[in-house]
């Protein structure tokens, strides 16, 4: 039996998994063709470093939606009102901790900025299961119908922080040592904006690390693709999508309180500002795709910050205009995630 054993062949080794470079040389591509059009090297520094920590706010804000979208196939226009949400409910923890934010020291202003953001997102949290139960619940798999209702849903939510706060613009300062810069000879590097960047890439890192490295991610990916045998399995993966909504509500929470922070202002149609921002970003990058959605958002703020220099009278215009040549190159975004079934 031994014997027999020892000389049947080995089995194949699975194929290596080919990595798609194109859509990874898109973002040093398009900043070094910036450079010689903007001229001075400082310049364009400051402007490339800007739009990267634009580029990772507007990726934290999208990639709630991806999320919901690629793991549960449902097309949330409801997203910027947990945005907007997140804003204000980081607003009303920001104020018992102004001192916190108006001292001189970095520690100090770090615990007060988690410490509102842990705010935020556990409001947002809440708020996305109610809105999950309630409204996106009645029509899975009916995307037309979920268009209507999550947009009502926006727009009633939107109206209800209209109620609480008015419609006039509320100020939202930036931690006292955050705000200022670095200056590395005529480069200018922003506290804040250089926080954005280290905290978009930490929420990248992890998403990525948690749906491909983690059990949860497993099932999370296989109850996409098959969710009778994941349930016959044991496991209840409706529990897992309601975690996935909710998770999905929390990270536009975060990206509301970071967003607030950068624009220093809050509005009630903050939320509905930015959408189409997002979905543009979810659609370049492949209608799912957690990677795509990062890429889509760097593509996105590099071209906005470098038309908003060259040609302010296009800048408006620039994201569609990028959206337009990236479907034309591939029609389904630059990391289109598999159909289903």
């Amino acid at each position: 039996m031994n014997v027999a054993k020892a000389n049947e062949p080995a089995p194949a080794a699975l194929p290596a998994r080919k990595v798609d470079w194109a859509p990874l040389v898109l973002v040093p591509l398009l900043a070094l063709a910036a450079l010689p059009l903007v001229g001075s090297t400082a310049t364009w520094t400051t402007l490339t470093i800007a739009a990267l920590a634009m580029g990772m706010m507007i990726f934290i804000m999208a990639s709630g939606l991806t999320l919901v979208f690629g793991l549960m196939d449902v097309l949330n226009f409801g997203h910027g009102a947990f945005i907007t949400v997140g804003a204000y409910a980081g607003l009303i923890a920001a104020v018992p901790l102004a001192g916190w934010l108006a001292s001189d020291q970095l520690a100090v202003n770090a615990v007060a900025l988690i410490a509102i953001i842990l705010v935020a997102m556990a409001v947002t949290g809440l708020v996305g299961y109610a809105f999950e139960r309630l409204i996106v619940m009645p029509v899975y798999g009916q995307h037309l119908k979920q268009i209507l209702v999550t947009m009502g849903g926006l727009i009633v939510i939107q109206q209800l922080v209209i109620v609480l706060w008015g419609p006039v613009q509320i100020p939202l300062a930036v931690p006292q040592a955050l705000r200022g810069a670095f200056f590395f000879g005529d480069v200018a590097i922003e506290k804040y904006r250089l926080t954005a960047v280290v905290l978009g890439l930490m929420i990248f890192v992890a998403m990525q690390l948690v749906l491909t490295r983690t059990k949860l991610g497993l099932l999370i990916r296989a109850g996409v693709e098959n969710r009778e045998m994941v349930e016959a399995l044991g496991y209840r993966i409706r529990r897992l999508f309601v975690g996935v909504f909710v998770t999905g509500s929390m990270l536009a929470g975060l990206g509301g309180v970071m967003w607030g922070f950068y624009r220093e202002t809050l509005t009630p149609g903050m939320g509905l500002e930015v959408m189409v921002m997002i979905f543009i970003v979810v659609i370049i990058g492949g209608l799912g795709s957690v990677g795509g959605c990062f890429i889509g958002a760097l593509l996105v703020a590099l071209t906005a910050n470098y038309m908003s220099f060259l040609a302010p009278k296009l800048a408006l215009g620039s994201n569609i205009i990028l959206m337009v040549a990236i479907l034309l190159w591939r029609a389904q975004g630059l990391f289109p995630v598999a159909k289903r079934a």
